[in-house]
């Protein structure tokens, strides 16, 4: 059974196409009836038009095994609450989309997204509304954010900080949370009945904010490099023996050929 993620894994975090062996892996999984739930921290896209998306470039996705934190967001943040939301203009409009109020004066909550040129004002603004009592709840905590051939600090990185700045701790909807994990795990047993983490491989490019936190429900990690990460010597030697994945493969293709 398998948790696969998307971005850097599934498709190129440049060109948006499959990675090498990719379609073939998980049309491999639809032949064999194999069990698995990809699980993405897309969020610029509606659920359904970003699987649509990856669907129209071959990846022959059903809906059943697809799970993102928009997914997850109602049962996170309640309707009722104001929201100072931060992101790119279209996950902006998702969440207005789902009926979200977005307020910049008192909000209650400060979610946070992805961008790649956060401005300064905004920092400051997060941390205002922070320190006057607003929750702080990111839609994931990826690491990083590559875009243009070109590194950005991510979710999880911004997360920090803010928390560093303000003293606020902060919840996330989407990956590594355990409640997001738990979702795809009962997502996937209705697939096979008896599923469990100690059962389930994942697969990503993103060891801290996938791999680490999946390990430590006893899943087994596999880190490939087609992403964030191209030369595991950038991450490996700075983690702790027991944050090590199972195993390490250039992409999706090596994986298959290992089966």
């Amino acid at each position: 059974m398998y948790f696969i993620d998307v971005q850097g894994t599934l498709i190129e975090d440049n060109t948006k196409l499959p990675t090498r062996g990719a379609v073939a892996f998980i049309d491999y999984l639809n032949t064999h009836h194999i069990p698995y739930m990809v699980i993405t921290n897309s969020t610029k896209n509606p659920s359904d038009e970003f699987l649509g998306y990856l669907n129209s470039i071959g990846l022959n996705i059903p809906r059943e095994h697809y799970l993102d934190p928009l997914m997850m967001l109602e049962g996170h943040i309640d309707k009722s609450k104001k929201i100072a939301a931060y992101g790119s203009e279209p996950f902006l409009d998702v969440v207005r989309s789902m009926g979200y109020y977005l307020d910049y004066t008192s909000p209650d909550t400060v979610l946070v997204a992805i961008k790649e040129n956060f401005l300064a004002d905004e920092y400051a603004q997060m941390i205002e509304f922070l320190l006057s009592g607003a929750e702080l709840v990111g839609m994931h905590e990826t690491t990083l954010y590559v875009k243009n051939h070109k590194r950005y600090p991510g979710v999880g990185a911004i997360l920090k900080m803010l928390e560093f700045a303000t003293s606020t701790p902060y919840t996330v909807v989407g990956k590594p949370s355990i409640p997001f994990f738990e979702e795809a795990l009962l997502r996937l047993a209705k697939q096979k009945e008896d599923a469990r983490f100690g059962d389930v491989t994942i697969i990503s490019d993103d060891l801290k904010g996938d791999l680490i936190g999946a390990q430590k429900l006893g899943m087994r990690g596999v880190f490939v490099l087609s992403g964030k990460i191209r030369n595991a010597d950038e991450i490996i030697p700075s983690l702790r023996e027991d944050e090590h994945p199972a195993a390490i493969y250039p992409d999706m293709q090596g994986i298959l050929e290992s089966l």
